[in-house]
């Protein structure tokens, strides 16, 4: 291998691919949502080509309007629930990370602690959390309110929820197990830790019923790209999924981002970026194309309308297709995913009629199109010229786009250097280089020992 700073390559998976029209081509697998012996293959190629995490975004809600809409493009709509899915997955894999979405919102603080540390365990360290709030009412109505709770209080309970996990996964200290069958003891009691805690949103008092991680902690993901999300994500966040739907846009987020992390007393290489990415592969550009504007031409424009109506917040389908949307027609702000939401602002404001931004919109990820080669070439670029420290993979249509993107495109990094040929580590913080937190009491207690 070269000396070359080495990308970090994440996949974001939904059962048949992330494109609208996934399900509808040829080669879907009807019942892969709940099959898992299709996601077993299917983590099991990531792995093949070295991939960092395999990651499994979530809602816990099911649309329960515009149904006929919703048959069309059943986002959220067959799935299970994430951390029992990558449990199973485990089993099937050695050292790909495992990270799944739970909601702040919703999960009590202690079974978050509680699920993710499990994972730890049972994958020998390869688990990770993606920090959300929730961004739709569909969810906030499975459990007692009529809508979300506005955007700056998700975030301030989210951060209290945070902390309260961190401090549960620092119940027990690392040799705090000892199994000392001699004097009957299996843990030493100086070594666990109650938590005290009562805030504004969470009072806790009690400890995690789980020896300490290997990991630690597991890793923390985030993809909040508001103000608040960006505060949250530099002064929590190891691994951020950055938006940008192309370099310029991208380059600005990660500035920014890791601009913030100083008054956090962070370095900026305790948090990568990775930049979310549609990738197309073909024996040639054109070709790659071509299967995008196939795939596009599967999607109703209906469909189109609907992911316009949840992430715009209002409904333009009564508005004419060729031409462009009226002013008057857009929200002055957003409450769930503020950064889809300025992107299709964006596109209005450009004057493209309503057809033209429902066929771009793409949801704040660029897509890259080509050989093998080209699509190396252009994230090559990216991150050289620090837009990303590697890319967060939306495969459009499962498992073709993953088998080309793990025997095209990979396969030329690491001939340039620039992703590994074999893990070097056995846990998911070793392989992103990320290092293993030490546990909080333990440092209190040297802290104060070196004082004295």
């Amino acid at each position: 291998m070269t000396g070359k700073t080495q990308m970090v390559l994440g996949g974001l998976f939904e059962a048949n691919g992330y494109h609208s029209a996934a399900w509808l081509t040829a080669g879907a697998q009807d019942n892969a949502a709940t099959d898992i012996d299709y996601f077993r293959k299917v983590v099991q190629t990531a792995e093949r080509g070295k991939m960092d995490f395999f990651f499994l975004a979530d809602t816990p809600a099911a649309r329960t309007d515009d149904l006929d809409f919703w048959s069309r493009s059943p986002l959220y709509m067959n799935m299970m629930e994430p951390i029992t899915l990558l449990s199973a997955i485990a089993g099937s894999t050695s050292h790909i990370g495992l990270g799944a979405t739970a909601s702040t919102s919703f999960y009590e603080p202690y079974n978050i602690a509680r699920l993710f540390a499990s994972l730890d365990h049972i994958s020998h360290g390869r688990a990770a959390w993606n920090v959300v709030t929730s961004a739709n009412d569909y969810a906030a109505r499975n459990f007692g309110l009529d809508r979300l709770p506005p955007h700056a209080k998700r975030y301030e309970k989210a951060r209290e929820s945070f902390q309260i996990v961190q401090a549960l996964w620092d119940t027990w200290e690392d040799d705090a197990f000892i199994y000392d069958k001699k004097n009957a003891r299996m843990f030493d009691p100086s070594k666990f830790h109650v938590l005290d805690h009562e805030g504004e949103f969470f009072k806790v008092y009690g400890a995690l019923n789980m020896a300490r991680t290997p990991q630690g902690r597991p890793v923390i993901f985030q993809a909040g790209a508001s103000a608040a999300g960006k505060e949250l994500a530099a002064e929590t966040a190891e691994v951020v999924f950055g938006t940008g739907a192309n370099i310029e846009e991208a380059t600005s987020f990660y500035t920014d981002l890791k601009g913030r992390m100083a008054k956090f007393g962070r370095h900026s290489d305790e948090l990568k970026i990775l930049s979310g990415v549609s990738i197309v592969v073909g024996d040639s550009e054109e070709q790659a194309r071509e299967k995008w504007a196939e795939w596009q031409e599967l999607v109703p424009i209906e469909v189109n309308l609907m992911y316009m109506k949840t992430d715009l917040e209002t409904d333009l389908s009564d508005l004419p297709l060729d031409e462009p949307v009226p002013e008057n027609r857009v929200p002055k702000s957003s409450n769930f995913h503020q950064v889809y939401f300025e992107e299709i602002v964006g596109l209005i404001q450009q004057g493209l009629t309503l057809r033209q931004v429902c066929k771009r919109y793409n949801r704040s990820k660029a897509i890259f199109y080509g050989t093998g080669r080209q699509v190396a070439d252009q994230m090559e670029h990216w991150v050289g010229s620090g837009a990303s420290d590697g890319f967060m993979a939306a495969f459009p249509v499962l498992p073709e786009s993953l088998t080309d993107f793990t025997q095209k495109v990979i396969p030329e990094l690491q001939r340039r250097g620039l992703f590994r040929t074999e893990y070097s580590g056995k846990t998911l913080r070793e392989n992103l280089g990320l290092q293993r937190p030490g546990n909080r009491y333990v440092a209190d207690r040297t802290f104060s020992a070196r004082r004295a």
